[in-house]
C-alpha cells in the first residue's frame, strides 16, 4: 500500500505538468494583447500594452512562456486578478475556505444520502422504495444545476422569503465590519462559533441551505443509481448465497458482505462527484451570490481575466489529482482483496 501511495505521489508532478501544459496551450488562443491585460494593475498601465508584452515576453513561443509561468508560479506570483483587484494567490487564499465550507457540507449528503437510498432501493427491489428512488435519481440526474438553483431561489426566497442569497445577512456583515470578529479558518460557521456568535453561525447555515440542496440533489443522483446497480449485482454473487446458506443473518450478509463490495464502484464515482462539485459551485455560487471561488471564476471568465481563469484552472487540476489519489487509496481500505505491491 505504501509503495503504491509513493508511486502515485511521484506521478503527481507529471500529471500536474500535463494538465498545466494543456491549460497554457488553450490560453495561447488569446492574443498577446489580451494576455497582457492580466498584468495591468492600474488605469495608468492601460496604454502600456506593448511594454507589458515585451516585459513579460508574451510574444515568445508557448513553451518559453510556459517555462516563465512555472518560474513565476514557484515564486508565488500567480498573476494579478483584475476581477478582485488583488493578486490571484491572495484571492485563492481568501475565497477557498468559503467554497470549502459549501463543498464539505454538500458532499456529506451527496455520498451519505446516495449510498443510503441506493442501498434501500436494492434491498427493496421493485417495491415502492425502489420505484421512488429510481424516479428521484432520474429527476436529479436530468435536471441541470442552474435550473435547480433558480427553482429553489424563486420558491424559497422569491415566494416564501425563507432563505436569502449571499453568505450572511446584511446586519451581520455590518457587525463584522465594525471589528471584534476574529477570523480563524475563513469558514463563517466555524469562525462564528469560535467567536461565540452562534446567531451568526445559524444565519450562515441558513444561507447555505439552498446551495447545498442544489449541489446535493444533482450529484447524489449518480451515487443512488450506481449504488443500487452495484448492490443488486453483489447480492446475486455466490459468496452472498454461501453466507446465507451458513445461517448468517440477512442484515449481516447485506451489510458486511454485499454492501462492502458494492461500494467499490461508488468510491470510483466519488472522485468524479468531487469534480462535479467543483464545476457545480461555479454555477451555484453565481446563482446564490455566494462569494467563493466559483463566483470569482465565473466573473473572471466573463471579463476575460486571463490570470484569474488560469489560476482557478490550476487550482482545480490540483484538487482533481489529489481526489483521484484518495480514491485509489480507499480501494484498499474498503476491499481487503485489493493489495498494492
Amino acid at each position: 500500500m505504501f509503495t503504491f501511495i509513493a508511486r502515485r505521489l511521484v506521478m503527481l508532478p507529471i500529471v500536474f505538468f500535463g494538465v498545466t501544459v494543456i491549460i497554457v496551450l488553450l490560453m495561447q488562443l488569446l492574443t498577446p494583447a489580451q494576455r497582457a491585460a492580466a498584468y495591468i494593475r492600474s488605469e495608468n498601465q492601460a496604454n502600456q500594452i506593448p511594454q507589458i508584452i515585451q516585459q513579460y515576453r508574451l510574444d515568445e513561443p508557448w513553451y518559453v512562456q510556459y517555462g516563465l509561468w512555472l518560474q513565476r508560479l514557484s515564486e508565488g506570483d500567480w498573476g494579478y486578478s483584475r476581477t478582485t483587484n488583488e493578486p490571484v494567490l491572495t484571492t485563492l487564499q481568501k475565497r477557498f475556505p468559503t467554497t470549502a465550507e459549501l463543498a464539505l457540507l454538500a458532499i456529506l449528503p451527496v455520498i451519505g444520502v446516495g449510498i443510503f437510498l441506493g442501498t434501500a432501493a436494492a434491498l427493496n427491489r421493485d417495491g415502492f422504495i425502489d420505484q421512488f428512488v429510481r424516479v428521484l435519481s432520474i429527476f436529479g440526474w436530468s435536471i441541470p444545476t442552474f435550473v435547480m438553483g433558480i427553482w429553489l431561489l424563486v420558491i424559497f426566497y422569491g415566494l416564501l422569503g425563507w432563505f436569502e442569497p449571499g453568505r450572511i445577512s446584511t446586519e451581520y456583515v455590518v457587525q463584522i465590519a465594525q471589528g471584534g470578529f476574529q477570523r480563524y479558518t475563513g469558514m463563517m460557521t466555524i469562525d462564528a462559533m469560535l467567536n461565540g456568535r452562534f446567531d451568526i453561525a445559524l444565519d450562515a447555515l441558513r444561507h447555505l441551505v439552498l446551495p447545498v440542496i442544489t449541489l446535493a440533489t444533482v450529484q447524489s443522483a449518480q451515487i443512488m443509481r450506481v449504488m443500487r446497480s452495484s448492490l443488486l449485482d453483489a447480492l446475486s454473487e455466490d459468496y452472498v448465497r454461501t453466507a446465507r446458506a451458513k445461517g448468517l443473518q440477512t442484515t449481516v450478509v447485506n451489510r458486511k458482505h454485499a454492501r462492502r463490495n458494492a461500494l467499490i464502484p461508488v468510491i470510483t464515482l466519488s472522485g468524479f462527484v468531487m469534480i462535479g462539485l467543483i464545476n457545480g459551485v461555479v454555477i451555484t455560487e453565481t446563482i446564490f451570490n455566494y462569494p467563493g471561488l466559483g463566483q470569482w471564476a465565473a466573473q473572471a471568465a466573463l471579463s476575460l481575466d486571463y490570470a484569474s481563469v488560469l489560476g482557478f484552472a490550476v487550482f482545480t487540476a490540483v484538487v482533481v489529482v489529489i481526489a483521484n489519489l484518495l480514491v485509489d487509496v480507499l480501494y484498499g481500505v474498503i476491499d481487503p482483496r485489493i493489495r498494492y505491491a
